[in-house]
């Protein structure tokens, strides 16, 4: 696939992606605009022309498999001994600064 360039779309082709855009683009622009958006026309085809078939889609570029431990019961820190090393408590409660306001809710 040829390489895009300036020539492959017209200022008529600018004027009408910017009105379909909803943008004002002044006619000094336009010039700009046709040789920026052609550049980027010309990377997009530049990668479709990459082969990629029989690759496998990747979510991101490491071979990272999330570790998942079994969901087991385990023995947990006796109260007692929480609350001993807990800033501050209630009773038999670990006491939080308050975050919402008066009216209850989030």
């Amino acid at each position: 696939m040829a390489p895009f360039t300036a020539e492959a779309l017209t200022d008529a082709d600018i004027r009408k992606i910017a009105k379909l855009s909803r943008l004002s683009l002044p006619d000094s622009q336009v010039g700009a605009i046709r040789t920026q958006l052609s550049s980027i026309l010309g990377h997009i085809a530049q990668l479709q022309a990459v082969p990629v078939e029989g690759v496998e889609p990747m979510a991101h570029p490491l071979r990272i498999v999330n570790r998942l431990d079994e969901d087991e019961p385990k023995a947990s820190m006796p109260i007692e001994e929480l609350l001993k090393n807990a800033p501050a408590v209630e009773g038999r409660f670990l006491a939080v600064p308050k975050v919402l306001g008066d009216g209850g809710g989030a």
